[in-house]
């Protein structure tokens, strides 16, 4: 996937930071960039930020890339500052939805924002990747735009949106863009790319893990295709929108078929998703010289890169499929790992840095101890939701001892002193092999461990697609256990939810009342917040579950803030 070849020139040398002013443009001796990329986030060099991975992606298949972080929105030439692009401009909204990262699950503006420089709120729009592809519009006209991130992708298809409590139809249709890229995007903006170089003037249609406004004729014949209800049908019968909901995770999931919807006499059509990256793809993509430092243009820090700075991402995607869960939606739920010689070669690389003090703060994905996880079948044609529920597969395999020899490995790499494990570990998984378990608690946990229990009533956490209470109980006791044996006073730090729909006033009180048996005063609570998208949304919005059975849903402020103040009323402040 790297290479010069869908350019038609020499490849291109990696620059130390992808061009954000027309100076950096003219030292590189470029004449002007082939894509721009428009960002949410401020531009840290690093590969857990979307934005510079792809943009160095882009670079390696030959092509120029230039980056506007945060642009002011009010101002076209915000985006045109480094000239119009040759082939197109790519739009994300950032790490998070704008949606999300400026209100909290209380509709309270947030004060802080951990992408910006000196963390302050406020630095991009409201639905941020329709404002900046209008203004990239409005800049370039008849250039092609193409939308990505996590807030394009979750927003793909019609969704119910909580900041305004409506149906809002696909954001292809809002943003005026040719194409949104869902998922993980580097397949798709390599066609992207050469079809821009063999044939520009086609309309984008038709490239896999793509959606784009369409009509019969442009679905392939003897195709599957699936109707989804459309944005009429669901606004006249809301346990629609579940039937939508549950039809595009099997569309992610099986990624067998093409898909319709109709909006407003209008239709967006999802083709099939992209292959994850193999094992080579992986490590060839996370080889690329990131200088994991923020650009030298920012005056102030930017506190999301000293979270990340010193973390290592060993795989994507995530068999889990929690029903309030963006990731497998997005990221998928086939796992995609890098090899164990590539992260110990960024390791080593990081060790370098005249800056590392000696520990690596993280070493996962989307959650812990799913590095090299794959399906066990020769072709997977699972039906399945979840590859962990309401059981793990038997085909979902794990090599929990790699894990923790990587671990090892990683810690015996000269210059790294620590190695810590702190992405959720799903302890479901982590039971299966006590003995790994046991080493990781031993050697790899710094006093505290994240896990997700989410809440603790059975009925609850069947809605949530989540493992039954008697496995986090068992779970707890064997970290104690092993804690003890190791000869640490070890924690773990669990992430609750309240509000959560199906939850009533009763369940909330389990929870509480199992909190204070254990003498637990719990301090990573969340209100649930409908995210475009997932299953736990419709849930919310159509009082049925995903079997269509009707459940109580607490909609109003005061009801979600009854719920989670049985949890945090010994807390300052509400979520």
């Amino acid at each position: 996937m790297t290479g010069g070849g869908p350019t038609g020139r020499l490849p291109l040398e990696q620059p130390e930071f992808l061009p954000m002013t027309r100076p950096e443009l003219d030292r590189l001796g470029w004449d002007g960039i082939d894509v721009l990329i428009v960002t949410g986030d401020a531009y840290v060099d690093h590969p857990a930020f979307g934005a510079a991975l792809l943009g160095r992606f882009l670079v390696s298949l030959g092509a120029r890339v230039g980056l506007i972080a945060q642009p002011g929105w009010r101002d076209e030439a915000e985006v045109a500052r480094l000239g119009r692009p040759r082939w197109f401009a790519g739009v994300t909204a950032g790490a998070l939805d704008s949606m999300l990262a400026h209100y909290t699950a209380f509709r309270k503006k947030r004060s802080d924002d951990a992408y910006t420089p000196g963390g302050r709120s406020g630095a991009r729009p409201n639905r941020a990747a329709v404002v900046y592809a209008n203004l990239v519009r409005q800049a370039f006209p008849g250039l092609p735009v193409v939308l990505g991130g996590i807030e394009a992708s979750l927003r793909r298809a019609v969704h119910y949106d909580f900041w305004t409590d409506k149906l809002r139809r696909p954001i292809l249709l809002d943003a005026k863009a040719d194409l949104v890229v869902y998922g993980m995007a580097e397949r798709a903006l390599a066609e992207v790319v050469r079809w821009m170089k063999e044939n520009p003037a086609a309309p984008l249609k038709g490239i896999p893990g793509t959606v784009f406004v369409g009509r019969a004729e442009d679905l392939p014949p003897d195709v599957p295709v699936e109707q989804w209800p459309s944005l009429e049908e669901i606004q006249a019968d809301p346990p629609q929108l579940m039937a939508a909901t549950l039809a595009m995770e099997r569309h992610v999931h099986q990624g067998d078929h093409w898909a319709v919807q109709a909006a407003g006499g209008r239709t967006v059509v999802f083709t099939p998703p992209a292959a994850p990256l193999t094992e080579p793809e992986m490590d060839a993509l996370y080889a690329l010289p990131f200088t994991r430092r923020a650009h030298p243009l920012y005056q102030e820090p930017i506190p999301a890169e000293k979270m990340l700075e010193t973390s290592l991402s060993s795989h994507r995607g995530c068999g889990g499929g929690c029903a309030f869960c963006s990731l497998a939606l997005h990221q998928g739920r086939r796992v995609a790992s890098r090899s164990r010689a590539s992260i110990l070669n960024e390791a080593g690389r990081m060790a370098a840095n005249p800056g590392f003090k000696g520990s690596i703060s993280d070493v996962g994905g989307p959650s812990a101890g799913m590095w090299g996880a794959r399906c066990g079948r020769t072709q997977c044609v699972c039906r399945r939701s979840s590859c962990l529920f309401p059981r793990i597969c038997k085909d979902f395999l794990v090599d929990h001892p790699a894990q923790v020899d990587l671990c090892r490995s990683l810690q015996a790499v000269p210059g790294i002193r620590h190695v810590r494990v702190a992405s959720g570990l799903r302890f479901d998984l982590a039971l299966e092999d006590p003995a790994a378990l046991a080493d990781l608690v031993a050697e790899f946990v710094g006093g505290q461990l994240k896990v997700a229990p989410e809440h603790v009533a059975d009925r609850v956490l069947e809605r949530m697609r989540k493992p039954p209470l008697a496995k986090f109980e068992r779970f707890l006791d064997l970290f104690e256990e092993f804690s003890r044996k190791a000869g640490k006073k070890q924690f773990v730090t669990p992430y609750l939810m309240s509000g959560f729909p199906g939850t009533t006033d009763r369940d909330m009180k389990f929870l509480a009342d199992w909190l204070a048996r254990r003498g637990w005063n719990p301090r990573q609570v969340q209100c649930f917040v409908p995210t475009p998208g997932t299953v736990a949304t419709a849930m919310y919005y159509a009082g049925v579950d995903a079997q269509g059975r009707p459940i109580p849903v607490a909609k109003t402020d005061a009801q979600r803030l009854r719920q989670h103040r049985m949890l945090t009323k010994n807390l300052e402040g509400e979520e």
